[in-house]
């Protein structure tokens, strides 16, 4: 199915292909790459300037197209849509004030047993919820670190150190 122009969709069409492009844009930028960078580490499947004309919403995205761009982002198809009108764009971002661990995700995925398995999944839940997919790192909150003390089975307290322990706390 080819790509769409927008120009002769209507306003509200418009508008939604521009927030399809916002969330393409956040995506490719929390996983630090240029336009440039997808192009060349995709063998060229997406090229930079049809790349930057989706994120602008000057052209739409065929559904085909938009789960291979997931695919190669490595992320869920629905983090490629903006969330509906009554949602915020905010909610569930991580703010980084309240924070105060933050766990190498690189480390975690070379490490293998029950723990290192729930504690992926529960990661993994977390990144879903705060639509945060760098892939090399995560930062939770206090709330967050009593549910890996359980995983850890361990006080809360002790749940930074065991971390640490375990080579996952960053700068701690």
């Amino acid at each position: 199915m080819p790509d769409i122009d927008l120009t002769g969709d209507s306003d509200e069409d418009a508008a939604y292909g521009k927030r399809v492009g916002e969330r393409l844009r956040a995506i490719r930028r929390q996983k630090r790459m240029s336009l440039q960078d997808v192009e060349a580490e995709s063998s060229h499947e997406f090229k930079a300037s049809v790349l930057g004309a989706y994120e602008r919403g000057e052209r739409a995205i065929s559904v085909p197209r938009l789960h291979r761009l997931a695919k190669f982002y490595n992320v869920p198809v629905s983090q490629l849509l903006p969330r509906s009108d009554d949602e915020s764009e905010l909610e569930g971002v991580d703010s980084r004030e309240d924070s105060n661990v933050t766990i190498d995700l690189t480390r975690l995925e070379s490490m293998q047993g029950s723990d290192a398995a729930m504690l992926t999944r529960y990661l993994s839940m977390i990144q879903m919820q705060r639509q945060d997919f760098n892939g090399r790192m995560l930062t939770i909150r206090r709330d967050d670190l009593r549910a890996i003390a359980c995983i850890l089975d361990t006080s809360v307290d002790s749940a930074s150190t065991r971390l640490s322990d375990l080579g996952l706390r960053l700068g701690g």
